[in-house]
């Protein structure tokens, strides 16, 4: 963001859009067990898969990646061979369709995504130190029912069969 506090209503909502493209960019600080530039973007696709994982056990593809990180398959396929080479992630066949292959955390990728997010707990507690434990709280509250309201979206939007964007 600007030096400059947005002073309207209108000026502090356009300023989210860039505000949440900064964070995107930006690398966690390095504030307890650093997590390098390589682990923290594999990170993406391991969250993916982890969350499916948590999700009742949803099977996830590579296609599935693709279509969450609104990738071209062929990126998404790079990107999960570089995780299942670092060693975070293990192919297996699908239990509803022995045809297909998909993906699972190994020992190593839930080692680092309970790292990565201990890392980011600790990244968040660092910035916010100087807030009121209500403003903690608040944004802490905020920012999950935004995500809720995203994948609400993406999940509406898959139904009718198209991505969000479109």
């Amino acid at each position: 963001m600007t030096t400059k506090e947005p002073k309207t209503a209108d000026e502090l909502l356009n300023a989210v859009g860039p505000a949440f493209g900064k964070l995107r960019r930006s690398s966690l600080l390095e504030v307890e067990s650093p997590i390098s530039a390589k682990d923290l973007s594999r990170t993406l696709v391991l969250n993916i898969v982890l969350e499916a994982e948590q999700d009742g056990g949803r099977e996830m593809t590579v296609g599935a990646i693709a279509e969450h990180l609104g990738v071209d398959p062929s990126v998404a396929s790079r990107m999960v061979s570089d995780c299942i080479s670092a060693g975070y992630l293990v192919r297996a066949a699908s239990q509803e369709d022995g045809r297909r292959t998909v993906l699972h955390l190994s020992p190593g990728g839930t080692d680092l995504m309970a790292r990565f997010r201990r890392h980011q707990r600790a990244t968040y507690e660092h910035i916010t130190a100087d807030w009121s434990e209500q403003d903690r709280l608040e944004l802490a509250r905020l920012m999950l029912k935004y995500v809720a309201a995203q994948d609400s979206l993406r999940h509406r939007a898959a139904s009718k069969g198209r991505t969000p964007a479109s």
